[in-house]
This record gives structure tokens, C-alpha cells and sequence, in this order.
């Protein structure tokens, strides 16, 4: 059976990956023993609940909190591009997903097939981080070939803007 593997690159400050469902090489546990061992500080699940299901993953969420990772599921249809519960999150997931970022940390996106979704999703953070989008998709396909996979994902990926957040440092909890 196939472990899971990582296609990532730095963005922002820290480590982009992307990678496909775990489980969907054959082995769900052995995924998360290399996610843990992979160090994210938040993954990012684009796949649907049935597609989870399907690969013995639907508690996915609860395993990666059992792992002190932070976990956030947003769903994307296969080959699709976010819809509107999708983009209404999307701001306050984005601006976590990039604080983790420019805080050193790694941000794991997955879908099924750790290409289309999340490579759409993945570019879209790279622009978000002040990447340009044709210069960022040559960089992830450098690492992975297969991410972004039709035109209305590249679209949808492209029209992220330089978000300007504060340094991690400089944020306190009260």
C-alpha cells in the first residue's frame, strides 16, 4: 500500500503542501501517522462528506484534532470550483490558513486526488500571499503537474488579492 505524499513549497513564510484523501492509497491509518509526522498546523479538507465515506475517511476531522492539528473542511464538488457557503468562509479560513503561514508554520490542502481542488485552493493562497498568479501556478506545478485542472478553477484561483494581515508577533489574546 501507498503512503501519502506531500507535494509542497514554501509560501509566505512557511510550508504549502498538498496532497491527495488519506486513505485513498489504501491505508488511512498509516496517512495519519505521516500527517502527524508531516507537522501541519492546519489541514484543509476540499473534499465532499461522501467522498470521505467512501474511502473510510469520515472522521477525518476528529482524528486530525485528536493529533493537536486544526482541521477545517470546506468542500468543493470534484472538477468544481467553491460555491457560495464555500465563499463566504473563505475570507476568515484565508486569513488563518496565511497568519499560519507567515508564522513558519505548514498548511496542508487536500481533495480526493490532490490535484485539481486543491492546487485551485493552494495557487489561490500563493496570490493571497502576494504571489502572481502565473509565476505561483508555474511554482506548484513544478511540484505537482497535475494542480489546477480546467480554466474556471485557474479563474476562480487568480482573482485572490494580496491580503495584508498582521505579523503573527504582533497579535495578543487577551
Amino acid at each position: 500500500m501507498a503512503h501519502i505524499s506531500f507535494f509542497a513549497l514554501p509560501v509566505g513564510g512557511g510550508v504549502l503542501g498538498i496532497s491527495q484523501l488519506p486513505g485513498r492509497g489504501g491505508d488511512y491509518t498509516a496517512d495519519l501517522v505521516d500527517i502527524r509526522a508531516w507537522r501541519p498546523s492546519i489541514v484543509l479538507s476540499l473534499t465532499t462528506l461522501g467522498e470521505m465515506a467512501d474511502l473510510g475517511a469520515q472522521t477525518l476531522g476528529t482524528d486530525l484534532r485528536e493529533r493537536a492539528t486544526r482541521w477545517v473542511h470546506l468542500p468543493i464538488s470534484d472538477l468544481g470550483v467553491p460555491d457560495a457557503g464555500f465563499e463566504e468562509s473563505w475570507p476568515e479560513v484565508a486569513e488563518k490558513i496565511l497568519l499560519a503561514l507567515r508564522g513558519g508554520g505548514r498548511v496542508l490542502v487536500h481533495c480526493k486526488g490532490g490535484c485539481g481542488r486543491s492546487g485551485m485552493v493552494a495557487l489561490r493562497l500563493m496570490v493571497e500571499a502576494g504571489e502572481k498568479a502565473d509565476v505561483a501556478l508555474g511554482k506548484l506545478r513544478g511540484v505537482r503537474p497535475c494542480a489546477v485542472e480546467t480554466d474556471e478553477q485557474y479563474h476562480w484561483a487568480q482573482k485572490g488579492r494580496k491580503r495584508k494581515l498582521p505579523q503573527p508577533g504582533g497579535l495578543h489574546c487577551g
